[in-house]
This record gives structure tokens, sequence and C-alpha cells, in this order.
């Protein structure tokens, strides 16, 4: 594993993600040759399903689409 010093990778913080991205390498980032952090790669991220028309197919229809679901004398305006 690579290491370098806490103000190199101060300096050259941007470099420094690009090399671990490109290589997949993990570099330590030491201060006075102790060990502080490591810089490695993140996982990948599982592409997020699009939720519209998620639902699509999901339906069953248990009656007749057009006419109304209730008859005439259920409701009190046509009274």
């Amino acid at each position: 594993m690579e290491k370098i010093a806490i103000s190199k990778f101060k300096a050259t913080c941007f470099a420094v993600i690009e090399r671990v991205r490109k290589s997949g390498q993990p570099i330590l980032v030491t201060r006075f040759g102790e060990p502080m952090v490591e810089v490695w790669l993140a996982p990948a991220r599982k592409k997020a399903k699009r939720w519209v028309g998620s639902l699509a197919s999901t339906g069953k229809i248990t009656g007749h689409i057009v006419s109304p679901a209730s008859g005439k004398d259920d409701w009190e305006v046509l009274r």
C-alpha cells in the first residue's frame, strides 16, 4: 500500500483521489509516520430503479371499467 504524508495529501488531494479512482489501490495518509486515514475506492452504487412507471402491469381489472362503480340510487345528488 502506498503511503503519503498528510502535508503532501493536502496539497495534491484531488490528484491523489483520482489516482485511487483509476488504479483501485488504496493510499495510506500518515502524520509524522503514523497512519491517519486510508483513501480507497468506494463500492459501486447500484443504479436506482425509476419510480415513474414502476407499477406498470401490476393492476388487475375486476369489473367493467367504463360503467360507474355504484348505481344511480347510491348518489344523493341524483335523487
